[in-house]
């Protein structure tokens, strides 16, 4: 049976966290570049997801970096953008992903600027000025139309970033309805991408918006991917939709920074490949987007910079999500998997070349033997010892190890 299309997975580096790339030797750079997006070497990673003028407060990233700073006026005022072609350092990376072959480019605004806001402030929650609705998406569709003039085509645009949070750092609360409402002033402004909408803080609290949008026929007609993220409730189903679904962030919280594969903190390589399946079959997503690809200090991003030293350290969670990514390619699609085996989480998948990827994780304490694997086919290792390492395949049967995730590609001219 013939499940979801794969739109991709990805990573988001939001939040200036490209300029700790810049503090590392341009060998080093290309090693990341490498390991994000190459589809042989490296996790093959096919989204990556832009913040439109956002930075975090409290760090040493903490102001707000926007294309109209200020106020032009009023609503109806000619707008007064601009533009420094960097874009806090995604416009290179985003270049960089183009020449890897990256097409989906997902921009993502956490709020209006303040002067729109009924709290003055692009930090801390508040509302969208009911007046200003339509200078907003204006200003969303300008954003894109910089990154056009850069040579990137932006796929994929959203309004708005966990709207039912408010965060100390940029943020703007919409309503599920609220939501459902902007969407019709965006929808015909934002010609030629996909709106997307809308990036809830958990899973659960997703399907409001996504229920809001489906029960009004014209916000339907403008919404083409639904996203949710897990901080809040985790992916347990799928949203009430027949549109596209993305798990568009999460990362596991935690307070070290944590290289294991397996070490039952949750936020380790096994947590990452869990979630990864849940989402991919409870949740029947269509894509999967990492949150971050590299920070420093204490993070949970697949990577860890040090920008001082000007090193880096690669995370097994990398590695979890790379299994997945560089084998499950754009416009595959997922068919059925099952087993007896209550330890063994299976999924699989057809790539457009014809290449069959069936992911398996043991969750047990012994190993299994996998039989039936039939035609010219290649295992993939990972564990708390390997990372996508080749794995003997004897007479169709593969023996897949405890607590680990297996990749068995069977066919294709991977």
């Amino acid at each position: 049976m013939r499940h979801q299309n794969i739109d991709g997975f990805g990573l988001s580096q939001a939040f200036r966290r490209n300029e700790l790339l810049e503090a590392l030797s341009p060998e080093q750079r290309r090693e990341i570049l490498d390991l994000w997006f190459d589809p042989r070497e490296g996790a093959g990673l096919s989204i990556l997801r832009l913040g439109i003028g956002s930075s975090p407060a409290g760090s040493p990233y903490d102001h707000m970096v926007s294309h109209q700073p200020e106020d032009p006026g009023g609503p109806d005022a000619r707008p007064r953008y601009v533009w420094d072609g960097d874009d806090n350092s995604q416009v290179w990376v985003a270049k960089e992903a183009r020449r890897y072959g990256v097409e989906r480019f997902y921009a993502n605004a956490w709020s209006a600027p303040g002067y729109m806001k009924d709290n003055g402030d692009d930090k801390n929650g508040g509302t969208l000025k009911p007046e200003w609705a339509e200078a907003y998406a204006r200003y969303l569709v300008a954003y894109t139309d910089f990154y056009k003039k850069e040579g990137i085509r932006i796929t994929d645009l959203a309004f708005t970033n966990e709207p039912d949070y408010t965060a100390p750092y940029a943020s703007m609360r919409f309503t599920p309805e609220q939501a459902a409402a902007f969407v019709k002033v965006l929808g015909p402004i934002a010609k030629g991408m996909n709106v997307v909408c809308c990036d809830s803080f958990g899973w659960d609290e997703a399907r409001a918006y996504t229920r809001a949008v489906e029960a009004d026929p014209e916000a339907r007609r403008w919404v083409k991917v639904h996203t949710g993220h897990t901080y809040a409730s985790p992916v347990d189903g799928p949203l009430p939709t027949r549109r596209q679904v993305w798990m568009s962030e999460w990362n596991p919280n935690g307070t070290t920074w944590n290289e294991n594969w397996d070490d039952g903190s949750g936020y380790d390589g096994m947590t990452i490949a869990l979630a990864v399946h849940d989402a991919l079959t409870l949740g029947r997503a269509n894509a999967y987007v990492y949150w971050f690809g590299a920070s420093r200090g204490a993070t949970r991003a697949l990577m860890q910079i040090d920008d001082a030293a000007g090193t880096y350290r690669v995370a097994k969670r990398f590695w979890a999500l790379a299994a997945y990514g560089r084998f499950i390619r754009p416009g595959a699609v997922r068919l059925d998997a099952t087993t007896a085996n209550p330890a063994l989480k299976a999924s699989a998948f057809r790539n457009r070349d014809g290449s069959t990827v069936i992911e398996v994780i043991n969750t047990g304490a012994e190993p299994v033997t996998w039989h039936g694997v039939r035609g010219r086919a290649t295992a993939y290792l990972t564990d708390s010892t390997h990372d996508l390492a080749p794995s003997k395949i004897t007479g169709g049967s593969v023996t897949l190890p405890p607590r680990a995730l297996t990749t068995i590609v069977v066919g294709g001219h991977r």
